[in-house]
């Protein structure tokens, strides 16, 4: 028996979740399934070229300078009436033939979808019975929307019980659903045992925005009132302007650190501190879990993060700071509490039980 091929389709080429996730699970099957190959491709780059960039920039621009009008967007065209199936016609016109075109050049054995416009192509196309072979949705966030295809695709990678719910309730047998947990590299390390207890001396916090630095970092570290009680590494992610304004400031307590792409580098700065401050981003938040720490948002950017940050307050396992200009007292207040400790750590732990035993390498195996 060949070597089979393994397809993954993200969406855009800005380093997004959807794109981290397609990578950490690109190499854990590199790894430990040699006779799997895996391949890579961006649609909307395969489909036409140069107009990638500029849609890509025009899309951040969009979230950063009129947040409100894409969240509202958002809501209305992908989240209203959840549970209603919806049809995208401009998106079959523009990439339907384009999919069918990239599948006959990549010949691949089965296929992984990390984001939701590949994954409704596809959809469409095992509806009309025009591929056969397995895909498989990974989903990147806290919640399905619309937008993503369901009902045909073969099996569902999913990060929370209300998204199994839903599938179920579309009629997707429960054996095609797996609770995976959003998939993140595998030097990220699975915890055995909580690492939450009560601090008596100075806590290090690690504050994050993403890689590209989107969001509200900036204003949130100018209104942060350091008084000692807590060490803050900012993760700047790709922000240089961000880092190099924070090592200029030289604050005893404020700690800048550069992009950070080994993940057995940032693996062991996990282990340092006693909490992320962070938005919710589906892949920082699954690093996070996955190591059992207390989790603090301080900002979450319209559409996808709103959705996420409501469903994981559903799940209890973050705690979200409204007020930046308290920032530091919730915090030490939150780690004063054995109460609050105690009832983060069972429901870490409680998201943990749900999780499945078998290794993403041995399910997407099996599948193929």
């Amino acid at each position: 028996m060949g070597e089979k091929k393994v397809l993954f389709l993200p969406f855009l080429r800005i380093p997004s979740g959807h794109h981290q996730v397609a990578n950490a699970l690109i190499e854990e099957l590199q790894l430990n399934v040699p006779d799997i190959e895996c391949q890579k491709a961006e649609i909307l780059s395969y489909s036409y070229g140069k107009a990638e960039a500029i849609i890509s920039g025009a899309y951040l621009k969009w979230i950063h300078l009129l947040p409100h009008s894409y969240n509202w967007l958002y809501q209305q065209s992908v989240y209203k009436n959840i549970e209603q199936e919806k049809e995208f016609k401009l998106y079959k016109w523009l990439f339907l033939a384009k999919m069918k075109r990239l599948l006959k050049e990549y010949q691949p054995d089965g296929i992984v979808c990390t984001h939701a416009l590949p994954s409704y192509m596809l959809n469409v196309l095992k509806e009309n019975d025009t591929i056969q072979i397995p895909v498989i949705n990974v989903y990147t966030d806290f919640f399905i929307h619309q937008f993503w295809g369901t009902t045909h695709i073969d099996f569902h990678f999913v990060s929370c019980p209300a998204m199994k719910e839903l599938l179920m309730h579309k009629g997707i047998p429960e054996h095609r659903i797996l609770f995976t947990g959003i998939p993140i590299h595998h030097e990220i390390k699975t915890e055995p045992i909580p690492l939450i207890k009560q601090r008596t001396q100075s806590l290090s916090i690690l504050v994050t925005g993403g890689n590209l630095g989107v969001g509200a970092m900036e204003q949130l570290i100018s209104s942060l009132k350091p008084s000692g009680r807590i060490n803050y590494f900012v993760l700047c992610g790709k922000n240089i302007q961000l880092y190099q304004k924070l090592r200029t400031l030289n604050h005893r307590y404020i700690i800048p650190l550069d992009y950070v792409s080994c993940r057995k580098k940032m693996n062991q700065l996990y282990d340092l501190v006693d909490g992320i401050l962070t938005k919710p981003g589906g892949v920082t938040i699954s690093e996070a879990l996955r190591k059992r720490k207390p989790i603090f948002i301080f900002h979450a950017l319209p559409g996808q993060e709103m959705i996420n940050l409501d469903q994981l307050q559903q799940l209890g396992v973050v705690n979200y700071l409204n007020d930046w200009g308290e920032t530091e007292s919730q915090l030490i207040s939150f780690f004063e509490s054995e109460e609050q400790l105690r009832k983060v750590a069972i429901n870490l732990e409680n998201y943990h039980n749900l999780l499945t035993d078998m290794s993403l390498t041995k399910l997407i195996d099996q599948i193929l």
